[in-house]
């Protein structure tokens, strides 16, 4: 099994910034968790209250970026696959940024993993 744990949101003024990151780790071997996140691919979903999730951004193992319209320009997905990491830079933030975001990570023909979520709130 895949652990995904996010840390980084808070409380930011429109405008603002902040850094999401998520860990991966897991009950197999160090290993095994770093050959699953390697041929992962990575991404950020969000939900507001009262709304579905959607997806943020994606990033392939080979470093292909996929964006949300409402984030491009302002959000930057990055991955470090040497220590099982994945980042959302986000930038110019506005208060329909406000969401918890979830970190998720799924492998071809496996499961789709997701962590537990950050809360993100965007105040003006």
């Amino acid at each position: 099994q895949v652990q995904l744990v996010e840390s980084g949101g808070g409380l930011v003024q429109a405008g603002g910034s902040l850094r999401l990151s998520c860990a991966a780790s897991g009950s197999m071997s160090s290993f095994n968790v770093m050959g699953w996140y390697q041929q992962a691919v990575m991404g950020w979903y969000r939900q507001a209250p009262g709304e579905q999730r959607e997806l943020v951004a994606n990033i392939a193992p080979g470093g292909s970026r996929k964006y949300a319209e409402s984030v491009k320009g302002r959000f930057t997905i990055s991955r470090d696959n040497a220590n099982n990491m994945l980042y959302l830079q986000m930038n110019s933030l506005k208060p329909e940024d406000t969401a918890v975001y979830f970190c998720t990570g799924n492998r071809v023909f496996d499961k789709t993993y997701w962590g537990q979520g950050t809360q993100v709130t965007v105040f003006s």
